[in-house]
């Protein structure tokens, strides 16, 4: 076989392939033979079936199999004589018919050259935290109001209550899917209906009736109603009022303190604050240095991995919204630009570990398990299941390269301490993730 090794442009390749007939009729009789020890034909005994029957049934097959064998173990002589690293598999022409025998070619992609530069004069911001008594008063504050219990009241509604009601909507007098719902429970506050809807609320009673004229956001999620004015009918069905707790030992028995009360419920508070804090701020240093990675970094990728990775996101997205196989279909394209970025981000890190000859540190991979293993009741159990699958145990020791090279990359830059507040940077972490979710 004989092959012909050219770039057609960027990181695209064709080998061009002849394939000698000779050559190929000796690999179809090698497949036929291969065949006859098992096929099972009437009137022969198994392994007996004569060569003329054998090509008349399976030549067309064998034909095509060991072609596809020729092509594919040549494909790879080829390109690791060339010392090339194809980034997916070849798309293969269809076979023309020469003198020499079948002509095809192969075209792929390759990896790219990454010549890596250095984070060096790059400014990564760390927020400097202290966690203050009054951080760990308003995470115990929320606390109590998530265990508060709601006591019907024949005042009017003010903000904090809770009501029930049931409502009617209409836009431009006409009624639409999803306009009326019965006991929907509202909290006034909370910030969870559309502009003007809770205020409007506001002051009424049980058993009165609310007229509202509104009008759904911009960027509203129905289409068919977004930026379109409306008017509600709401009748307040009930008003409830919240009773916190007391802050004592019985409240801190709540979340499993025995022994010690609110003062061990505080301790307790602020190391789960603390924890919650460095994974933060680690999070955000990491989102530093990758995004100075990909400004210092402009190299060309493999259309053949941001299309995997687009299927991928899409997939999850598929799976987050709970559809099964078929049942949605998301265009590739909308994932494109994440999955440019995610697949850049990983050649670029791969490229690190292979030059620095990084490898999980032990130490930090026993310490990954710890810390997942510590919200199951046997965390024990949890490592040792860890342990004993190669896959799963690939991905902690994955996750811990990463954190070696960010540390890697964080003495190149300067980093800069910022004096920050514990709910301004969990603010910030919370609105990210609800991003992230939407």
């Amino acid at each position: 076989m004989q092959e012909n090794n050219e770039q057609t442009s960027g990181l695209e390749r064709r080998i061009t392939f002849t394939v000698p007939g000779e050559e190929l009729e000796q690999a179809v009789e090698q497949r036929l033979r291969e065949l006859g020890r098992n096929v099972r034909l009437p009137g022969f005994r198994q392994g007996r079936v004569p060569p003329r029957v054998l090509r008349q049934r399976y030549g067309k097959q064998a034909r095509a199999e060991a072609l596809e064998e020729l092509v594919r173990s040549q494909f790879y002589r080829a390109v690791a004589e060339e010392r090339l690293r194809p980034a997916g598999g070849p798309v293969l022409s269809e076979p023309e018919e020469t003198e020499g025998g079948l002509t095809f070619t192969a075209t792929f992609e390759v990896y790219p050259e990454i010549e890596l530069q250095s984070l060096e004069g790059v400014e990564i911001e760390k927020p400097q935290v202290e966690i203050g008594d009054e951080d760990v008063d308003r995470v115990i504050e929320r606390l109590r109001q998530q265990q508060a219990e709601w006591q019907p009241v024949e005042r009017p509604a003010q903000t904090g209550d809770r009501l029930t009601v049931d409502y009617q909507a209409t836009v431009e007098g006409e009624s639409f899917e999803g306009g009326e719902g019965q006991d929907m429970v509202v909290e006034l506050g909370a910030g969870r209906m559309i502009e003007g809807f809770e205020a409007a609320l506001e002051g009424a009673k049980p058993g009165e009736v609310v007229e509202m004229d509104l009008t759904f956001p911009e960027n509203y999620g129905r289409e068919d109603l977004a930026g379109k004015p409306a008017h509600f009918t709401v009748t307040v069905k009930k008003v409830e009022q919240p009773m916190l707790p007391e802050l004592d030992e019985a409240f801190a028995r709540r979340y499993g303190i025995e022994e010690g009360g609110m003062e061990a419920l505080r301790r307790e508070v602020r190391e789960n604050m603390q924890r919650e804090l460095e994974r933060t701020i680690r999070q955000r240093l990491k989102e530093q240095v990758m995004d100075a990675l990909l400004a210092r970094h402009d190299i060309p990728v493999p259309q053949a991995l941001i299309r995997e990775e687009s299927e991928r996101l899409a997939r999850q997205m598929q799976a987050r919204l709970g559809q099964q196989g078929n049942q949605l279909q998301l265009p590739l394209e909308m994932f494109a630009d994440e999955a440019k970025k995610r697949v850049t981000l990983g050649l670029i890190l791969a490229e690190l570990v292979k030059q620095n000859e990084l490898k999980a540190d032990q130490d930090k991979v026993r310490e990954a398990l710890e810390a997942i293993a510590s919200s199951y009741e046997n965390p024990a159990e949890v490592i040792q299941w860890y342990l004993s699958q190669p896959e799963e145990l690939a991905e902690v020791e994955s996750m811990v390269i990463e954190d070696q090279v960010v540390d890697l990359l964080l003495e190149q830059a300067k980093v800069v301490e910022r004096p920050t507040g514990f709910e301004d940077v969990m603010k910030r972490e919370n609105d990210t993730g609800a991003q992230a979710e939407a």
